[in-house]
């Protein structure tokens, strides 16, 4: 690696806050942007579903369902480098290496250069195939095919915009990053019905006024990584390539890409098992899970900007070795993602047919999705509590733990269920091995963080280097 501007290793005010301020008002400096954007994001995704549900029809609601599972795998490819960059940068950045965080940058971007290339060459030159096995029908692989070979076209503008916003934020820009995912936002809004009302280019004009939008933000992002007034920037003197530094990169973000590829492979099993217990409704009934999946998504990663806000502040105290801030981030980010799940849950509860009405007009479609809301998110409070728990150990740097809790609640609990239950039960088997398996994967969650952090304190405590920490501000 290289060594040049090592010695520019003084931090920032907006850097030094991340050790001095209030908990309470550095959760709010990070989180609210990135909460922000995440909210964008997940609007992003329900505008385009409800365009296509309203502008192309149901069965095109259901080939976008399709195309989900594929969806997370390419997007995994690209967090696989956007979070381990995000998270080492961080701690990098806490412990006064300057020089090592812009490595980061540098490799960052040659590593989404190379994935979207790779993976979504491949993807594009096998997307039959993929999708059949995906569970797409007849009737649905036209509309999920024409929709993600825009998408895979656009993989390059795509993988730069996520992982360069990912380093923007954990860098000390969360406003400029939530700027990003707002701009992205707006011109898809803007976009989407042009493309698929007045030019009656379809679900492929959905496709194409996504990629336009992502190829905005990526223009934003990128201008400021060129520019040297930004605190990290692109260092033509530093690494672009080194081996050492991308193995730690891949080694922390294989955490969330094992989340998006076991998402994918679950999915698989969901749409096959729907398919099977649902029979001539097979199409409509993976429709109403796009749409229950659509919703969810949006209250997870509402959370997950939360964690986002939390990264930054998580790595940096981490990194300087303040385990009291550390602890009392986690338990206010926890309390703070069990109430946005909680008003998820409010919401599916008193509202599901408003809900799946915004989506589609089809009755059948709706009342399936009616059942799945009820019994999904019967105790999808506690999902905001699993989330922000397996994203604090990606954050600090412990890659294993945070992937193992990622696989209990989407592959080891889940798979197994469904099998078991909906032969017994039918399609609410279905719903109700995603709720059982959330359930499951929370409590272990819990332990696993107390276990884990009485070892965390016990080895600082006993460090010769460890802070008191005893005037550490408090919110």
């Amino acid at each position: 690696m290289s060594t040049v501007s090592t010695q520019k290793n003084s931090s920032t005010p907006s850097q030094l806050t991340l050790g001095t301020n209030s908990i309470g008002r550095l959760l709010a400096q990070y989180s609210i942007p990135a909460i922000i954007a995440a909210v964008a994001t997940s609007l992003y995704n329900i505008i385009d579903s409800v365009f296509i549900g309203r502008g192309v029809g149901p069965m095109a609601i259901s080939g976008l369902a399709i195309t989900f599972p594929l969806m997370n795998l390419v997007i995994g490819f690209c967090t696989l480098i956007a979070v381990g960059g995000a998270t080492i940068s961080s701690i990098f950045l806490g412990q006064k290496a300057l020089g090592r965080a812009t490595d980061v940058v540098n490799n960052v971007m040659t590593l989404c250069l190379i994935h979207s290339v790779v993976f979504g060459g491949l993807a594009y030159l096998f997307l039959d195939d993929i999708l059949y096995f995906f569970g797409a029908t007849a009737e649905t692989i036209p509309y999920a095919r024409e929709f993600m070979k825009v998408i895979l076209l656009g993989t390059p503008v795509s993988y730069i915009f996520i992982g360069l916003n990912n380093l923007m934020r954990a860098t000390g820009y969360p406003k400029k990053a939530m700027i990003s995912a707002l701009l992205s936002v707006a011109v898809n809004v803007i976009l989407a019905p042009i493309f698929i009302f007045s030019f009656k280019w379809g679900i492929r004009g959905a496709a194409i006024a996504t990629i336009c939008a992502q190829g905005c933000a990526f223009i934003w992002v990128l201008a400021h990584f060129m520019s040297k007034k930004s605190y990290v920037h692109f260092d033509v003197r530093q690494s672009w390539f080194a081996p050492g530094l991308i193995k730690r990169i891949y080694s922390i973000g294989l955490s969330p890409f094992l989340m998006n590829a076991t998402a994918c492979f679950v999915v698989v099993f969901l749409n096959k098992s729907i398919l099977d217990v649902a029979g001539d409704q097979g199409n409509i009934a993976v429709g109403s899970y796009g749409i229950i999946n659509r919703t969810t998504m949006f209250f997870v990663m509402i959370v997950f900007g939360v964690t986002q806000g939390m990264q930054p502040i998580l790595g940096y105290n981490y990194g300087a070795r303040r385990w009291n801030r550390v602890v009392e981030t986690l338990r206010k980010g926890i309390w703070i993602g069990v109430g946005i799940t909680t008003l998820g849950w409010i919401a599916t509860q008193v509202f599901p047919d408003a809900i799946s009405s915004m989506f589609t007009t089809d009755r059948a479609m709706i009342d399936i999705a009616r059942a799945g809301f009820h019994i999904y998110f019967l105790i999808y409070p506690v999902v905001g509590a699993q989330i922000v728990i397996q994203n604090y150990f990606q954050s600090i740097g412990h890659p294993k733990m945070s992937i193992f809790l990622s696989l209990t609640r989407q592959l080891i609990f889940l798979v197994p269920l469904l099998w078991i239950l909906p032969p017994k039960f039918g399609i609410n088997g279905v719903w109700a091995s995603m709720s059982v398996s959330d359930f499951l994967a929370f409590v272990l969650a819990v332990v696993t963080m107390v276990v884990m952090n009485r070892k965390f304190k016990k080895m600082f405590n006993s460090s010769q280097n460890a802070p008191t920490d005893t005037t550490s501000p408090r919110s």
